[in-house]
């Protein structure tokens, strides 16, 4: 049309200047510079062919449109950014307008005779650009460039060409790739890649050359970010620096040989950073694209080919030979393939393709020498995109896939796997979901990856060259101290570490680095976890360090990292393996050049070490003053340490003999110790941080040497510590009194000094006590003389006058003293010092202001700056400690004094003991105290609330109720403070739920009542988040309420009664926690499955606050209770009671539920603990539940609670038969509501053999049996129908038995239907079925009776059932549980029939993996999606203008201006549907690939004859840049349909009127070729789960969008 249209107006005018002149007249709309392009390019084609008018006027006239009218219009344009407004040019033409006009320009060029006028032109669009930068006006002037660049000439204007390329490179490299939003930098980056650079191509010569020189120079930017841009500008170029043969390279070709991109490492290292870190799809597909067309290049070409200088000495980035050309191709597809299919993010995609990988490894690997053909980073990429995929799933089968390497292949050293393993394996191994369980492996088993990552690293250090694997393991631990780890992590890497075989390849760099990842342990929450880290990492140290690189000060300085009470406790498996170390290795370690960080000259023995350790330590420096803070404890904790290894160590070499050699060497370490302990009492002038040094290291040996076990009574280490520490102990006793009442201690930091003294004076007690105590020791003479100073300084400090530091510092000193009395006199009897009597001490202490707060006092003239500033500013802190010492010794006082509290406070009118004779009024203080105290000090109120709140609760309920809430209130806000809530918790509930209090309660029924069941159920609402809580208090609740199990029977639950709703909800309890906490259990089970092998077992208590555990003591419970106690009967009779009705609430609050969810689990756990119960059932209560049990018989359950119920109306039957009435009435509801129910009760009949035990009449119930069976074996129902003829087997085979003969008569038809079920012929699923219902364990193996008991209620009937394994309760969790003791009939709760070794299964399940096949080990790829990116192939020589037919303007259609380009879509069927789209929604053509396909019968069958009414366009996938470029020339905007980072949403986007839709190909979508030449790629937003429509939907789409928009703009335009 246009061809048609400029030969009209040229017949018009026989001058072409004066049309020329005429179109340059007048506003400048989008449709006049349009026809002044095509009538100039019908000109340029007139001048070509020798046709052209006018010699020198035709240069002349194009001169003046371009210098008059174009150049001017552009300039305007430019003057604006891209978008901008434009009062005299609306915004959607404004690109029209400036792509027609650039190509009117280039004609002008063309026509003007001379190469100045484009010379000119690109030397102004070059200063405009410098001048406005690619923020501003870059699109007219890289439009102007890449219009008038072919028409420079490459020798002539070969440095305006350099020049023009440099600005080229700059523009496409300056977009930021780390920004997600198009801005104009991006798209001028864009511009200059699609249009520009292609056009400089065509140039070649010192243009190329410039290109390529600006990608390739040393400051060329490298990072992340850099790569989307690198690789814009390389795919743009793809067809000149990676040229097929016979190509035709433009001008001088011969000089471009040299620039092949193949030969260039930066080339290839900037495609392997887009194919494993781009970020974003495209730019990842340019890499792609720009690989497989180096492939393609390199196979056509055929001449041997290689990538620049090797890098050591491995194989090149890249190379070809022809000898090699099939296993190259191999190599290359399969490698294309796997990044292609990588995109899919899938893994059911994915899956298939990594079987693939492994054969790209026996590609890489020559069979000749073991070397590397093809270069490791290759395979790198495939696993970097596999670990930074969003598809954790992914991620874990690509880490998965990389550990297995070694297992089955043996792979040469490559630098590039340990710098691999160190970087992005490590990042993706911080990952702790990766870590969860494989589907079907059990609790506890361990994870899969973490056993992988073990093996692969023990195999990849044991092959690693000898003078590389020090340096590779440092680097590892290293990389370990580079983050915060989580605990899983960090578990399984040390755990992979401390198998490495003993090698000597680290020294001192090597524990600091271990000593960092310790030091990260220590931030995890999870103490198991964290212990079991430290045990690897020590044994990490033990198996790698180079002992003759180390010294023993730097051996010791690790061991301090360690936490002794969470992993090196003495006695464990672990001390004794580090002892065993210190004594192979003793002579080995090296000697330091100077001094230690102590000060110790460094020897190689370890016994002088120590030796020397402990002398340098209670040597005092000179230089210390005396008034300065008391010593830090870590010195005294590692002395301690170290001294006890050596004599461990000594213990080792003597092999248990010469005990008095071991005494010996304890006594040559500590003799310096013992030393200065002996004049303590003596020398008053004895260095005070020496005292203190001494005391504390004799408090860290005693509490240190402590062993974890069962050894520890035979210990002879601690005898020996202990006769040490007893023969100073008139020493070390004079001087603590005299220090703590002879006013020594009189500023803040002399507090910690007290607590130091106290603390030792406590320690002293215990061995006293252990040994036997006698009247007449130091330990008797100090402290009543400490109990007597310490209420004389209490009582002078009373008197009234101003406080000074040292007196309110001696008051708090004093308290403390009083305390430690009280609490030594109150554990151990024996301290008793005065009569039962109120004592001078008792009766001072009760007569004590409650929560008396210390006056801060003022600062005296003689103080330091730094002691006033102290005492300001944690004097809250000191006044805390007193009033916390205070209620230490009145809770002491109102235990040994309960007697004497009374119920009211009326009736005492003189008291003794104020305190605790008037009870109320110390309860309100208890309160006054818990607003005072931090929350780390309330212990004690407790304790004094637990003796008082029973006395009061029925005179000052209300007192009672506040009480119990400020103490909830505490615990509640103390929930995620995990050192100090479990103590509080412990005591909150022993006052809370004391069985005193919940008794009165419940016999008042007032507020306290309701108050505590409210916290009763917030501390289980609080058990979902924190797991324990629950555990605490039923553990305590259940022990209170069972004195002991000897008296059990005896026992009243009166109290235990009021509160039954406790054990139904510890019955039934169980949250289902999120994936990353059951993660952390699984992992914390594994550790303890361990067992000893990890020390941190041995160390750290079991704290049994697992969920489980709740469940185990509700049950041990009720084990416990005997039926002929009737408190107990009628316990557990109203306990079953509210089962049930449980049970039915949850049915009704959901019909329908799935399996393993919150309902089926609470269900589930109701059944279970009916079953526990059933013993104590008898008839007269059977006959009140037994409706309500035949009733849960009739709803749709789960299997596992079809079993549970099955199996107790079975036991209910042979217990009770005259139940059976009732159970055959069950059958007479009719076949339509009983279709899932009536298998329940024919489950049932099939275990009839033992319900029929005990009744002696069997004839009546087998003749009811085989009536009521055989009306349900002609059920239309298949599942009734088997359930029914399983029945039917049970009771004909009973009455075949018995040899009635009344049932001969039916003897031929049940026979003749079991025969007929029997020999079913063929192998279908009828026959499957028969044959597994009769394997099944519940008919087969299962025998209600004798399987009852507690392991098949919790363990196997779950486990049978297909329960997940959350569920299942081992019965060495009920063993181990002793905080309940176990009954009298401890052998119910092992199985004693061969049911618990049975594997699960269930008869209606499919068989798993029936139709699943072995991995494909084919060479062709039959299994997976093959993507397929179009080349260009040979460019035929075709005109390329659209001829539209006629007949549609004949037919007065309505035409848009949309073309729809469907070049790279393959299916028949696609391109059929397409049509008939574009036909209905009157596209202007669609442009196919071939217009051969139109005569495909499938297209055709699509399409219904719409290719006979819709223009029809050949154009040839190579032939698309070229077609593309045109249609922008014309003014057409290029859409293509594709997921970019800068996409725009379909909904958002407004269609121009030109619009030319780009459709992608079916499997690999837009080329990365082509999608530079797009203008906007749009978006269908999506909502599911697979990542993309069918193309004909898509464009569907697409083409109504665009019809619609132009409709309502054509309908406001009428309007």
């Amino acid at each position: 049309m246009e061809r048609v249209l400029a030969e009209t107006l040229l017949s018009q005018s026989r001058d072409p200047r004066v049309l020329l002149r005429a179109l340059c007249r007048g506003e400048a709309s989008a449709e006049r510079v349009e026809t002044l392009r095509f009538l100039l390019q019908r000109l340029e084609d007139a001048e070509e062919c020798g046709g052209g008018g006018g010699a020198g006027a035709l240069p002349e006239a194009a001169r003046e449109v371009a210098a008059g009218y174009l150049v001017p219009l552009l300039r305007g344009l430019r003057g604006r950014p891209a978008g901008g407004p434009d009062p005299d040019l609306p915004a959607r033409d404004r690109r029209r307008v400036l792509r027609a006009a650039t190509a009117a320009l280039r004609s002008c060029a063309r026509l003007s005779g001379g190469p100045q006028l484009a010379a000119a032109l690109a030397e102004e669009a070059l200063r405009d650009l410098a001048a406005r930068g690619p923020a501003a006006g870059a699109e007219a002037a890289v439009e102007v460039l890449a219009a008038v660049g072919p028409c420079l000439r490459p020798r002539e204007d070969g440095p305006l060409l350099e020049r023009v390329a440099q600005a080229a490179v700059a523009l496409a490299l300056g977009a930021d790739g780390d920004r997600d939003e198009a801005g104009p930098a991006e798209d001028a980056a864009a511009l200059a890649a699609g249009r520009l650079l292609p056009a400089l191509g065509q140039c070649g010569g010192a243009a190329l050359r410039a290109v390529w020189a600006g990608l390739v120079a040393a400051g060329a930017p490298s990072g992340p970010g850099r790569v989307g841009p690198q690789l814009l500008v390389l795919s743009a170029l793809a067809e000149r620096l990676l040229p097929e043969p016979g190509a035709d390279r433009g001008p001088r070709a011969g000089e471009e040989d040299d620039l092949d991109a193949r030969r260039c490492g930066r080339f290839w290292r900037t495609v392997q950073a887009g194919l494993a870190r781009a970020p974003d799809a495209l730019t990842r597909k340019r890499a792609r694209y720009l690989l497989q067309r180096a492939v393609e290049v390199s196979a056509e070409r055929g001449a041997p080919c290689a990538c620049g200088p090797r890098e050591g000495t491995g194989p090149s980035l890249f190379w070809w030979s022809e000898k090699k050309k099939d296993e190259l191709l191999k190599f290359w597809e399969n490698y294309i393939l796997i990044m292609e299919t990588l995109e899919g993010n899938q893994i059911h995609v994915i899956k298939p393709v990594l079987p693939k990988l492994n054969s790209l490894f026996e590609y890489a690997v020559s069979e000749e020498n073991g070397c590397w053909l093809f270069h490791p980073s290759w395979h790198m990429c495939i696993y970097k995109r596999m670990f930074e995929s969003e598809n954790k799933i992914l991620t874990k089968e690509g880490v998965i896939h990389f550990l297995e390497l070694y297992e089955t292949k043996s792979l040469p050293f490559a630098p590039e796997f340990s710098e691999f393993i160190i970087g992005p394996l490590m990042d993706a191994l911080s990952e702790s979901s990766l870590y969860s369980r494989s589907p079907g492996q059990l609790i506890g088993s361990g994870s899969p990856l973490g056993l992988k990552l073990q093996k692969f690293l023990v195999t990849y250090v044991s092959l690693l060259p000898e003078e590389i694997k020090s340096g590779f393991l440092l680097k590892f631990i290293q990389k370990m101290t580079s983050r915060h780890w989580c605990a899983i992590p960090i578990l399984f890497l040390s755990k992979a570490l401390a198998n490495v075989p003993r090698c000597k390849a680290l020294g001192v760099e090597g524990l600091l680095a271990l000593r960092g990842v310790l030091q990260r342990t220590m931030i995890t929450h999870q103490i198991l976890l964290r212990g079991a880290a430290q045990c690897y990492l020590l044994q990490t140290a033990m198996n790698l360090v180079d002992v003759e690189k180390v010294t023993l000060s730097d051996v010791s300085t690790f061991l301090m990292s360690l936490r002794q009470e969470e992993s090196l406790g003495r006695g464990t498996s672990l001390w004794t393996e580090l002892c065993d170390w210190l004594r192979v290795n003793e002579s080995c370690f090296g000697q330091a050049s100077a001094c230690s960080p102590t000060g110790l000259p460094e020897t190689p023995s370890l016994n002088a070490y120590v030796k020397n350790l402990v002398h340098e330590y209670i040597t005092s420096p000179a230089w210390e003053r005396e008034d300065c803070f008391m010593p830090d404890w870590s010195e005294a904790r590692l002395v301690a340490m170290m001294v006890l290894l050596a004599v461990d160590v000594e213990g080792m070499k003597t092999q248990y003999s010469e005990k008095r050699r071991t005494q010996n060497v304890l006594r040559i370490f500590l003799d310096p110790l013992l030393d200065s302990l002996l004049k303590l009492g003596t020398n008053a002038y004895m260095p005070l941080l020496r005292a203190d040094r001494c005391l504390q290291l004799l408090w860290k040996l005693l509490r240190t040497c402590v062993l974890t076990g069962s050894g520890a009574r035979d210990d002879e280490v601690f005898k020996l510590l202990q006769s040490f520490a007893m023969s100073a102990t008139e020493s070390i006793s004079d001087f603590i009194l005299r220090r703590l009442t002879m006013d020594e201690l009189s500023s803040v930091s002399d507090l910690d000094r007290c607590h130091l003294y106290l603390m030792v004076l406590t320690e002293l007690i215990n061995i006293h006590l252990k040994v036997g105590w006698k009247r007449g020791n130091p330990i008797w003479r100090v402290i009543s003389p400490l109990k007597n100073a310490s209420i004389r300084h209490l009582q002078e400090m009373d008197g009234g006058q101003e406080p000074t530091l040292a007196w309110q510092i001696q008051r708090v000193i004093s308290m403390a003293a009083l305390a430690t009395v009280c609490e030594a006199v109150d554990q151990k009897p024996e301290l008793q010092l005065d009569s039962l009597e109120p004592g001078p001490m008792e009766r001072f202490l009760a007569s004590l202001p409650l929560n008396h707060t210390l006056q801060k006092p003022h600062p005296e003239e003689h103080s330091s700056f730094s002691e006033d500033s102290a005492a300001s500013q944690g004097w809250g802190k000191v006044v805390a400690q007193y009033i916390h010492d205070q209620w230490v010794c009145l809770s002491f006082l109102l235990r040994k004094y309960h007697t004497l509290i009374p119920s009211s406070e009326d009736n005492v009118p003189d008291p003794v003991l104020p305190a605790v004779q008037m009870p109320a009024r110390t309860l309100q203080s208890a309160l006054g105290a818990l607003t005072v105290l931090p929350s780390d000090q309330v212990l004690p109120v407790f304790h004094c609330m637990k003796v008082l709140v029973p006395k009061l609760l029925t005179s000052s309920e209300s007192l009672c109720v506040e009480s119990i809430d400020m103490a909830w209130k505490i615990i509640s806000a103390l929930s995620n403070t995990q050192l100090i809530f479990w103590s509080n918790l412990k005591a909150f509930v022993q006052f809370v739920f004391d069985t005193k209090v919940l008794t009165i309660a419940a016999k008042i029924k007032g507020q306290a009542y309701f108050k505590i069941k409210e916290i009763m159920y917030k501390m289980i609402e609080m058990s979902a988040i924190k797991t324990g809580v629950f555990n605490t208090l039923i553990s305590y609740c259940c022990k209170s309420w069972i004195v002991s199990a000897s008296d059990v029977s005896q026992v009243s639950l009166s109290s235990a009664k009021n509160y039954s709703e406790l054990i139904l909800e510890a019955c039934i309890f169980g949250t289902v926690f999120r994936r990353d906490q059951r993660l952390i259990q699984d992992v914390q089970t594994y550790i303890e499955n361990l067992g000893h092998d990890c020390a941190a077992n041995a160390v750290i208590e079991n704290t049994k606050r697992e969920d489980h555990y709740v469940r185990i003591c509700a049950v041990k419970f009720l084990c416990l209770l005997h039926g002929s106690n009737m408190s107990h009967k009628l316990f557990m009779e109203d306990l079953a009671i509210k089962l049930l009705d449980k049970d039915e609430s949850v049915s009704k609050s959901r019909t329908r539920y799935y399996v393993n969810s919150q309902q089926h689990r609470l269900k589930n756990r109701v059944w279970q603990t009916l079953l526990v119960l059933f013993p104590s059932f008898d008839q007269n209560f059977l006959n009140r539940i037994i409706d309500k049990i035949f009733q849960a018989g009739f709803i749709n359950n789960q299997a596992s609670i079809k079993y549970f119920i099955e199996w107790i109306i079975i036991l209910i039957l042979h217990k009770f038969p005259q139940f059976l009435l009732k159970f055959w009435d069950c059958f007479s509801y009719g076949e339509e509501n009983l279709k899932t129910s009536i298998c329940t009760f024919l489950s049932v009949l099939s275990h009839l053999d033992i319900i029929t035990q005990n009744i002696p009449e069997k004839k009546p119930v087998l003749k009811q049996a085989l009536v009521t069976v055989l009306q349900w074996c002609f059920s239309q129902n298949f599942s009734i129908r088997l359930y029914a003829l399983a029945a039917l087997k049970k009771v004909w085979s009973m009455c075949k038995a018995l040899h009635t003969e009344e049932f001969d008569a039916l003897t031929s038809v049940i026979e003749s239907s079991l025969n007929q079920v029997e020999n079913m012929p063929g192998t279908g699923n009828a026959k499957k079925n028969w044959q597994r219902i009769q394997e099944h364990f519940f008919f087969a193996s299962f025998h209600p009776v004798q399987d009852y008991c507690l392991e098949t209620i919790f363990y196997i009937l779950p486990r049978l059932s297909g329960l997940v394994e959350d569920e299942w309760i081992a019965i060495g969790k009920f063993t181990t549980f002793t905080d309940i003791p176990s009954d009298a009939g401890f052998q119910w709760y092992l199985s004693p029939t061969h049911l618990c070794e049975l594997k699960p299964g269930d008869w209606a399940q499919q068989d798993v993996g029936s139709h699943s096949g072995e991995a494909d080990s084919q060479s062709e790829w039959t299994d997976v999606q093959k993507k397929i990116i179009p080349w260009k192939i040979n460019a035929p020589d075709l005109d390329l203008e659209l001829v539209f037919q006629d007949r549609v303007a004949k037919l007065g259609k309505s035409i848009s201006r949309l073309i729809v380009v469907a070049s790279l879509i393959d299916k028949p069927t696609n391109l059929g549907g397409l049509c008939r789209t574009c036909e209905v929604f009157g596209a202007s053509a669609l442009v196919l690939g071939s217009l051969q396909c139109v005569g495909d019968k499938q297209f055709q069958g699509l399409s219904v004859s719409a290719e006979q009414w819709l223009p029809l366009v050949e154009v040839k996938p190579p032939q698309l840049i070229d077609f593309l470029q045109q249609k922008k020339t014309e003014g057409y905007t290029v859409i293509g349909v594709e997921q970019t980072a800068k996409s725009v949403d379909l909904t958002q986007y407004s269609f121009p009127e030109r619009s030319l839709l780009l459709l992608g190909n079916e499997r690999e979508g837009i080329p990365a070729n082509l999608i530079q030449q797009l203008d906007v790629c749009v978006e269908i937003p999506q909502q599911g789960i697979i990542r993309s429509l069918n193309v004909h939907v898509s464009g569907a789409l697409l083409i109504w969008e665009y019809t619609r928009q132009q409709l309502l703009r054509h309908g406001d335009a009428e309007s």
